[in-house]
């Protein structure tokens, strides 16, 4: 594509190609993905409210597979930075370009989630990375098995296993066409009440249906059992799980798994977070030598620091994926903090959003 090209990337520099296309239209993009909110649907109400958010992403949208999550950048009001944060996809499996769902709950002290649940609006744009995580359906239409699955949820946990569930509906698990007797899934969900149950009427048909998916519906004091696990699924720990939730129940299920390579869990991280290892301390000066500023190594994003120094770098979604904030290390050693990787090439060109100094460096800015 003409537009994914170094020349016009070379023309287009320093801002980038899309960002020229996001001022046109928003939905046109040659590299980064933003997708304009379609519609929101209320699932639970109460203090921390969840939604439905359906999402029709650029045509650079790559599509996921279920479980996967996705990195959303919003624009908060009188706010000058994106913020970002983690959701799992809700819906089905997804080819390029094709739609998405977000179901998210609201929390108090989550910026992002309480603004997409309770203030957003249809017709919205939205900033997105491609798909991320390996917390995924392992079977698909071309490698159908008759394995017997479970998936184990607790609150907003239930997302991936119902992104997971929607695939197996919509494209079948059979083999060869034939339906093998017995229930195939065993879905066990908790939640805080059934008020708080998310995708309550979907999973109530579920249930009455003929699918091979037994749904079982805890709430409240109803805890996790070992002893009820194994009344459900006697060989569990020898059968593909899925697990996803708050600290307690994870902590009940792994004890009961016992090491069980067949236990599958999703936590999520922070898309920036600090680069230092746990007990490590970083030395060095970060020199921003166009500026002629000079500041410590903290462990934070390049781009902190430097904003940190009052500079102000061209950045665009602070994911590291649009490539706008990109500069020039002349020197020194970084670490890139998505995924820990360490270099000390010299003028080598960085995304300032996701690297920070492991050591001292030069950055032309």
């Amino acid at each position: 594509m003409l537009l994914r090209s170094r020349l016009v990337g070379a023309l287009a520099s320093p801002h980038g190609v899309d960002s020229y296309l996001e001022r046109f239209n928003p939905m046109w993009a040659a590299h980064d993905v933003r997708a304009r909110i379609v519609s929101i649907r209320r699932e639970t109400d109460g203090e921390a409210p969840v939604a439905t958010l359906t999402l029709q992403p650029t045509a650079t949208w790559r599509g996921h597979r279920a479980g996967q999550h996705v990195l959303v950048g919003v624009e908060l009001p009188g706010s000058a930075k994106r913020h970002t944060r983690a959701f799992s996809i809700s819906s089905a499996a997804s080819g390029p370009g094709e739609p998405i769902t977000l179901t998210v709950r609201a929390h108090d002290e989550g910026q992002v989630s309480s603004y997409l649940v309770r203030h957003a609006a249809a017709g919205e744009i939205v900033h997105l990375s491609q798909a991320q995580g390996e917390f995924t359906l392992i079977e698909s239409p071309a490698t159908p098995t008759i394995s017997r699955l479970v998936f184990i949820t607790g609150g907003s946990g239930i997302t991936p296993a119902m992104s997971m569930v929607r695939t197996l509906l919509r494209d079948g698990y059979h083999r060869d066409g034939v339906a093998h007797a017995g229930r195939k899934v065993t879905f066990l969900h908790f939640a805080r009440s059934p008020e708080d149950q998310i995708f309550a009427d979907e999973l109530a048909a579920i249930a009455e249906a003929d699918n091979g998916i037994d749904v079982h519906l805890r709430y409240g004091d109803q805890l996790f059992s070992e002893f009820e696990l194994r009344r459900l699924v006697p060989d569990y720990q020898d059968t593909d799980t899925w697990l996803c939730g708050p600290p307690g129940l994870v902590e009940l299920v792994k004890a009961a798994y016992d090491g069980s390579t067949r236990l599958q869990m999703e936590f999520f991280k922070p898309a920036v977070a600090r680069a230092a290892r746990p007990g490590e301390e970083i030395e060095g000066d970060v020199s921003f030598t166009r500026a002629g500023r000079t500041v410590a190594a903290s462990g934070a994003s390049l781009l902190e620091q430097a904003e940190e120094l009052g500079l102000k770098p061209e950045f665009g979604c602070r994911m590291g994926i649009c490539f706008s904030c990109t500069r020039t290390k002349t020197a020194g050693t970084v670490r890139n903090i998505l995924t820990g990787e360490e270099s000390a090439l010299p003028d080598e060109e960085v995304r300032i959003c996701v690297t920070a100094a492991a050591g001292d460096c030069h950055i032309d800015l």
